[in-house]
């Protein structure tokens, strides 16, 4: 259940001791209105660690790619927390404008991916993230599972494929020379990711 706060007193006092709890690491503001989203449970953390991982793996680090998991995007460079996503793993390759502030980045990752949890509503983010430049967006939906690659085109972020139990397509990124596949397993469905050029493979 989704709770809306007109009262600005009530809201400023909300965010003040979510602030002080140190419970705010995670949330987000969307021009200008705080979204408070489910707090990331340890499966979602595993899958922030183990895709970042073949990210990690295969980028350059000395030539200025960089890989993060969870990190402020913004479209702005000051007052950047009045409009603010946080992804839960960016890649930026070398010649990627978006600009390092320190506290955030301005401007999208090359390729950046969001683990969905309970009441998440990544779609809305589409808009913000085509904006700002993203080029490519992993979908990692667990209810039910599947995967969806969105890339940018024409401004907007388009459906490039989708993976799931019943039609466990491969979907091959346009940014890095990985490909992703929904395999069915237990106790939970994992993500498959293979190296386009030498085979190599990881899961998640």
């Amino acid at each position: 259940m989704s709770v809306l706060i007109l009262d600005p007193e009530l809201a400023r006092e909300f965010r003040d001791e979510r602030k002080t709890r140190k419970l705010d690491r995670w949330d987000e503001v969307w021009d200008g209105v705080l979204v408070v989203a489910a707090v990331p449970n340890n499966e979602h953390q595993r899958l922030v660690s183990r895709l970042s991982v073949p990210f990690m793996a295969i980028i350059d680090w000395d030539g200025g790619d960089q890989v993060q998991p969870g990190a402020n995007v913004s479209d702005r460079d000051k007052g950047w927390k009045k409009n603010y996503r946080i992804p839960d793993v960016l890649v930026f390759l070398k010649g990627n404008p978006a600009k390092d502030c320190i506290t955030h980045w301005c401007g999208g990752p090359d390729l950046a991916v969001e683990i969905v949890s309970p009441g998440d509503k990544p779609k809305e983010k589409f808009a913000f993230y085509a904006k700002v430049g993203t080029r490519e967006l992993l979908i990692v939906d667990r209810k039910p599972w599947a995967l969806e690659l969105y890339r940018l085109k024409e401004g907007k972020l388009q459906l490039s494929g989708r993976s799931d139990l019943a039609n466990p397509a491969v979907l091959a990124s346009s940014v890095l020379p990985l490909s992703f596949q929904l395999s069915a397993s237990t106790p939970r469905p994992i993500i498959r990711i293979a190296h386009t050029t030498n085979g190599q493979t990881w899961t998640a």
